[in-house]
């Protein structure tokens, strides 16, 4: 139960943090690399809540599908970073907290599947 309030806590950081920040990304790209940037950060809050009020295989397909937005959001991440719309603090902070998120993530999964 801690460990997903934590979770829960981490990505309400990331989404604090991260979605003014792509409100700067270049104007060109807000319908598609910046609105999947950002709707892969929503989705897998979104998921983390479902599996937080879910149990059983629906806790396991919640918990998956956070695992894979987390993962189209890493690469939105290093996309951006190669464009420069992030600098090398941003990024290296970024990546960091999204580290963490993942293995957050990561040990509630193998804990939901034993």
């Amino acid at each position: 139960m801690t460990q997903d309030l934590v979770l829960l806590t981490r990505l309400f950081d990331l989404l604090h943090w991260l979605l003014p920040k792509a409100e700067r990304f270049p104007r060109v790209h807000r319908q598609t690399v910046t609105l999947r940037l950002m709707n892969a950060a929503l989705d897998c809050q979104e998921a983390v809540f479902t599996a937080q009020s879910t149990r059983g295989t629906r806790r396991q397909s919640a918990l998956q599908d956070a695992d894979a937005a987390l993962n189209r959001l890493r690469l939105y991440l290093r996309l951006a970073h190669g464009w420069h719309w992030l600098n090398d603090g941003q990024y290296a902070y970024v990546s960091a907290h999204v580290a963490e998120i993942g293995k957050l993530l990561g040990g509630w999964i193998k804990q939901a599947s034993t």
